[in-house]
């Protein structure tokens, strides 16, 4: 069971080790790593918000979408119910991303 827990650890990174490894590659302190990443997400977070794409070319575009309103059924009763239709946020992984995780070369 402890193997298990080593592997679950490395195929995950969290919000403090990004920060940690933002600041090492820009030699900048954690602080201000920290800043310029919760910066960047809420730059993305507003402009997604107000219906605008956000494109980083070579890893990809965060934008909205809509999901129409639908039935479904109630798991524990199984009566129909109406969901209504909502907004969602789509993320499109840019070619070179994609490549990196098949591992191909350019």
């Amino acid at each position: 069971m402890c193997a298990d827990i080593n592997i679950y650890k490395e195929l995950h990174l969290n919000k403090a080790e990004l920060i940690a490894a933002i600041a090492g590659d820009a030699e900048i302190s954690k602080a201000k790593a920290e800043f310029a990443l919760n910066s960047a997400i809420e730059q993305i977070i507003k402009a997604v918000t107000k219906g605008d794409s956000v494109q980083l070319i070579g890893f990809g575009t965060f934008a909205s979408g809509k999901r129409a309103a639908r039935m479904g059924r109630n798991p524990k009763t199984g009566e129909p119910l109406k969901i209504a239709a909502a907004k969602t946020v789509k993320f499109s992984a840019g070619k070179a991303f994609k490549d990196s995780v098949n591992k191909r070369k350019k």
